[in-house]
């Protein structure tokens, strides 16, 4: 059994062969039959011995029937791990911290293969780490390797999200729990701390590898641009607005001046004047002008009419 790195199209793939194709039935007979038997242990990743958890459970072959039970009521997800697997170790971590914080919306199910093979015989797991989502006694989704947390947090939402009202456990478990603050992200955090510094290069570069790693990720795409906007608007120069009226050829004293402009709350100012340099310039000066301004217009609401105008404008003044 391998174990290759996470990914969308291994979580796609797996749902895929999982639909309609996974009969638990076999394990079903076989807990049933070893139910007067004692259950063997099923060890830790890495050795450890975790203390016994409403929210985590040791499964067997023997114990299994419980999990197939236990998900006619709530989420459950099964961690099919190795312990020759390092992201398995890895993987198991932050399920069991996620479980934990869940307060019982769903319970995580750990499942040792070298020592359970039906049990991953039963699924069709080709690969370690392997983690599977039962509702309702059947299979739902799964995907293969270790994700990352926030990759994780959003399946396990979405899953939640879909299966409130057919599990009664789910919600349940979310109004004993009551609210609960959503944890802040490490990532913004240095961020954040970096802009409040003033060290405006560490604060672009910690957003920066945010979206590198989640490219559709709208708070880091907004706040990238109020850091770049920033560091830009302390720097320039505070006789821009008079150089730019000087010399209207100047294109680096406009977008200057553009920025002072909306440092000093003249939103609209600053667009009307980019849309005027756009219009008096051609090839290279004007796409410089034209992205300057998108950059602005990035740091409002898309529905702000000032920003709704000036969009309008920029696209009659390039056409």
């Amino acid at each position: 059994m391998t174990h290759p790195r996470g990914s969308a199209a291994n979580s796609a793939a797996m749902s895929a062969a999982l639909s309609g194709a996974v009969d638990l039935s076999a394990l079903k007979a076989r807990a049933e039959a070893s139910r007067n038997q004692p259950p063997s242990g099923a060890g830790q990743p890495g050795g450890a011995s975790a203390p016994p958890s409403d929210t985590v459970l040791e499964v067997t072959e023997a114990t299994f029937q419980s999990v197939v039970e236990l998900s006619l009521n709530q989420l459950v997800v099964v961690d099919l791990w190795a312990g020759f697997s390092e992201q398995c170790q890895q993987l198991t971590e932050v399920l069991e911290r996620l479980a934990g914080e869940s307060g019982g919306a769903w319970v995580l199910a750990k499942v040792d293969v070298e020592a359970n093979p039906r049990i991953a015989q039963a699924f069709g797991a080709q690969s370690v780490p392997t983690v599977v989502a039962i509702a309702g006694g059947q299979p739902v989704d799964a995907f293969s390797g270790a994700l990352p947390e926030p990759e994780i947090r959003k399946w396990l939402g979405s899953l939640l999200d879909a299966l409130r009202d057919r599990l009664p456990g789910i919600r349940a478990a979310e109004e004993a729990r009551g609210p609960v603050e959503e944890p802040e992200d490490p990532r913004f955090t240095e961020a954040e701390e970096a802009f409040e510094q003033g060290d405006y290069a560490a604060a672009q570069a910690a957003y920066e590898r945010i979206l590198d790693a989640e490219p559709a990720n709208e708070l880091a795409k907004n706040a990238l641009a109020q850091v770049k906007f920033t560091a830009r608007a302390e720097a320039a120069d505070p006789s821009a607005r008079e150089k730019a009226e000087a010399d209207p050829k100047d294109i680096g004293a406009q977008l200057a001046a553009a920025d002072l402009d909306i440092a000093d709350q003249d939103v609209e100012g600053a667009f009307r004047r980019l849309v005027d340099v756009v219009r008096r310039t051609a090839g290279d000066d004007r796409n410089r002008v034209r992205e300057h301004l998108v950059a602005l217009f990035e740091l409002f609401d898309p529905a702000d009419e000032r920003v709704a105008k000036a969009r309008r404008d920029l696209a009659s003044a390039l056409f």
